[in-house]
C-alpha cells in the first residue's frame, strides 16, 4: 500500500458579525493520488475547491495553490469555480504562537494518524474578502491558526475555539480545546489538547499534563486537570458540510458551525476565572452520531 498523507493549515477571521475560515490543504490516497484543496466556511454556507497538486507549492509557512497564498502576514484569495467566487486580501498582526508544540511528548512519537499544531492563538486582522458576492471586511478583526497532519482525522473527536475579550480589560482572548479517540500501537486512549488564553497567560490542558474527562455527550464537554476545571457546550448550532481526510482521501464528512452560540466556564480550585457565553464560537462535534 502507497503512504498516504494529508497536511492542511485552519485559519480563522472574524469582525463583530461575521466568521471566515479558510483551509488550504494537500493530500495524497491509498492509489498514490496527489491533490490539493481549499475549503471556505462562512455563516452562510461552506464551499471546496479542488486544485491539481501541481499548483500546491509550501515553503516554510508560506502556502500558495494557484493564485491564492496563505502566509503568517496573511492571506490572498482569487478563487473563481462554478459554485464559490472568492477574492481580496487580509494582513496579519504579530502571532500569538505556543511557548512550546501542543503535542507535548507526543511530537516524537512515530506512526499517529494525526498531529496537530497551533500557530497562532489570537492575532489582529485587517482587509476585506468578498465570498459569492458577500463583503466581509475587517477593520480590524481578530484570527486564529491552526494546522493538521498525518493520515486521517480521529473517528471520534470533539473541537471548539473562541476567539472572545476579557470582560473587564477588553484585551483579547482565546480558547482552544480537542478531544479525540487515538489509536495508539494495539490500544486506543482520549487524548487531550487546549490552551486557554487569558489575561496574559497561556493554560494548556493535556492528557501529558494529567487532564482527564469527566463528561463528554450532548455538545458537552467538562476536563479536570489539577486544580482546573474548564466546560465547553454548544448552545446553538448551525452545521456546515466540511470534508476531511481519510488515509489521505478527502471523502469523510465532518461537521463544523464557525460561529454558533457556546458556553465557557474555567475554574482554577473553587474560584471562577471565567464564565460566559458566545454567539461566535467554532465546534465541530462528531460524538453522538
Amino acid at each position: 500500500m502507497k503512504k498516504t498523507y494529508f497536511e492542511g493549515r485552519y485559519y480563522k477571521s472574524q469582525n463583530k458579525n461575521q466568521t471566515v475560515a479558510l483551509i488550504p490543504a494537500k493530500h495524497v490516497d491509498t492509489n498514490g493520488k496527489h491533490s490539493a484543496s481549499i475549503q471556505l466556511i462562512t455563516d452562510q454556507g461552506a464551499w471546496c475547491t479542488w486544485h491539481p497538486f501541481h499548483e500546491f507549492h509550501k515553503e516554510h509557512n508560506h502556502i500558495r495553490i494557484g493564485k491564492n497564498q496563505f502566509c503568517e502576514q496573511g492571506i490572498s484569495l482569487d478563487l473563481k469555480t462554478d459554485e464559490v467566487t472568492a477574492f481580496g486580501n487580509l494582513s496579519f498582526g504579530p502571532l500569538s504562537p505556543l511557548r512550546y508544540d501542543i503535542m507535548g511528548p507526543f511530537k516524537y512519537v512515530p506512526l499517529m494518524e494525526c498531529r496537530h499544531s497551533v500557530f497562532s492563538m489570537a492575532h489582529t486582522v485587517k482587509g476585506s474578502l468578498v465570498i459569492n458576492g458577500t463583503k466581509f471586511m475587517f477593520d480590524p478583526g481578530v484570527g486564529y491558526i491552526e494546522g493538521d497532519r498525518g493520515q486521517s482525522f480521529p473517528s471520534v473527536y470533539a473541537w471548539t475555539q473562541c476567539l472572545f475579550a476579557d470582560k473587564d480589560t477588553k484585551a483579547p482572548c482565546s480558547v482552544m480545546l480537542s478531544v479525540a479517540d487515538i489509536p495508539f500501537g494495539f490500544t486506543r486512549f482520549t487524548g487531550i489538547i487546549g490552551v486557554i488564553q487569558w489575561r496574559g497567560k497561556q493554560y494548556r490542558i493535556a492528557t501529558y499534563l494529567g487532564a482527564k474527562v469527566l463528561y463528554i455527550g450532548g455538545g458537552e464537554i467538562i476536563i479536570k486537570q489539577g486544580c482546573y476545571r474548564f466546560t465547553a457546550k454548544i448552545i446553538d448550532k448551525a452545521e456546515k458540510a466540511l470534508y476531511a481526510p481519510i488515509s489521505g482521501e478527502m471523502s469523510r464528512i465532518i461537521h463544523e458551525d464557525p460561529s454558533c452560540s457556546a458556553y465557557y466556564y474555567f475554574q482554577k480550585n473553587e474560584s471562577t476565572l471565567f464564565e460566559f457565553v458566545s454567539a461566535r464560537a467554532a465546534f465541530e462535534y462528531e460524538y453522538d452520531r
